[in-house]
């Protein structure tokens, strides 16, 4: 990481622990995203899962010194929430990282699972096949000292890596993440934030609703480039910013990937982007699985945060009138 990239990432990280803003549920609740999705190694790209892993980060600060958990709701396949295909053949394996390289590792923050995205220290992990045990119920993993972590002051404080993989089987596993203070209910932890370089979710099957996804644009960054899988033709995607009132994203078909890249104007730095995903409004697409990310001018992967940093953008419509003489 050069040093221009390390000081940005250390002031945006004081940036973001001074903000009163908590938000720890993934999906959060700005997103408006129904559930996460991760379908079995053996399922079909088609309906809406790429590679058969998410990856989900969590910073703490590092004045934060008290146990932390991570909890997922549902997390087995076979529930009223998860997305059949054929018999419930499904296992789905969670397991919590840390340590040295968890987040620094630079495949595991690559849109392709290569190399090895299982780095640091592995502090705990268990696989749930179908168990009516845990339909629309919590499991936790924790407790884990926040120093457990991998420190790293760039993204925020002690970062621990929560992997998500379909170990076997063909079906959809959808689910939530929350990252609190207690092992049997959801507390926030204060100054926490959850980011993502890939991410995979779950669309309303109510047209009416929009979902977000919130990137930051840093003074460094003057082009983006966006890619999405299997949108299906669902609506339309497009970015409000300070400078952009709508300007839209290619979107993907059935089971193929699409991009498009867009410029960075200086009046969209030190700002987020709400990347706001509208659903068409005639024949339902229902149950649509989707994968997106997001690269900077070099090529690089952006993280997607918890929040909207520095809040949800608006558009700054102006008129350059000249006054008459």
């Amino acid at each position: 990481m050069s040093t221009k990239k390390f000081l940005f990432y250390t002031l945006f990280s004081l940036f973001i622990l001074s903000s009163s803003a908590f938000a720890q549920p993934v999906p959060a609740l700005d997103e408006n995203i129904p559930h996460l999705v991760t379908f079995g190694g053996e399922g079909e790209t088609g309906w809406g899962d790429d590679d058969f892993v998410q990856i989900i980060f969590f910073s703490i600060p590092e004045t934060f010194d008290a146990p932390i958990f991570i909890r997922v709701y549902d997390p087995d396949t076979g529930g009223t929430i998860d997305e059949p295909k054929g018999e419930w053949d499904t296992m789905m394996r969670y397991s919590v990282y840390g340590g040295d390289g968890a987040a620094s590792e630079e495949d595991a923050r690559r849109s392709n699972l290569e190399g090895n995205y299982l780095s640091g220290n592995l502090l705990a992990t268990r696989s749930f096949a179908e168990n009516p045990r845990y339909d629309n119920n919590w499991y936790t993993f924790g407790p884990f000292n926040p120093t457990e972590g991998e420190l790293l002051p760039e993204y925020g404080g002690y970062i621990f890596k929560l992997v998500i993989e379909g170990a076997e089987g063909d079906d959809g596993n959808l689910y939530k993440l929350f990252l609190t203070t207690e092992g049997s209910e959801n507390r926030p932890v204060e100054g926490a934030f959850a980011f993502y370089f890939k991410y995979k979710f779950r669309l309303h099957n109510d047209v009416n609703e929009v979902s977000h996804i919130y990137p930051y644009m840093t003074s460094e960054v003057i082009a983006i480039k966006q890619s999405n899988f299997d949108w299906d033709n669902d609506g339309f995607i497009r970015i409000i910013s300070p400078t952009k009132n709508g300007e839209i994203l290619r979107t993907s078909g059935d089971d193929n990937w699409t991009d498009s890249r867009h410029t960075i104007d200086e009046g969209d730095h030190n700002s987020s982007l709400d990347i706001q995903m509208i659903k068409k409004k005639s024949n339902l697409v229902k149950d649509n699985n989707v994968v997106i990310f997001l690269e900077n001018q070099y090529g690089e992967l952006m993280p997607f945060y918890s929040i909207p940093i520095g809040g949800i953008p608006e558009y700054k419509y102006s008129i350059g009138i000249k006054p008459k003489k």
